[in-house]
């Protein structure tokens, strides 16, 4: 079993920037593709970033692009979601997941594949 929790959300004006943290504990990586999701009011659950654990590459949506980086910290058990120059458009419940089983890293940017997901984190930006 494994445990999710974010936090670093908030409120910022466009332009600025907020780093999510997502501590895992229990079974924790155990090289397993980590992703961040997004869900709008009114909208499905979105693909932001993820990071393969396969091949150590990093993906992410085209709208985020140049300005959020996933990173991890293995000795801390967690995983970031840098984001600079936020938009209004970002404003969304941030959720971490890890996969149950590695998939592939075609697979990182499908929500059904992920097993293990955290409570949620809101990010609102103003304009």
């Amino acid at each position: 079993q494994v445990q999710l929790v974010e936090s670093g959300g908030g409120l910022v004006q466009a332009g600025g920037s907020l780093r999510l943290s997502c501590a895992a504990s229990g079974r924790t990586f155990s090289s397993k593709g980590m992703g961040w999701f997004r869900q709008a009011p009114g909208k499905e659950r979105e693909f932001v970033a993820a990071f393969s654990w396969l091949d150590n590459v990093a993906y992410y949506t085209d709208s985020v692009k140049g300005r959020f980086t996933i990173s991890r910290d293995n000795a801390k058990n967690t995983v970031y979601l840098q984001m600079n120059s936020l938009k209004p458009d970002d404003t969304a419940v941030y959720y971490c997941a890890q996969q149950g089983h590695n998939y592939g890293d075609s697979a990182l940017r499908r929500p059904l594949t992920y097993l293990y997901w955290g409570q949620g984190t809101q990010v609102t930006v103003s304009s």
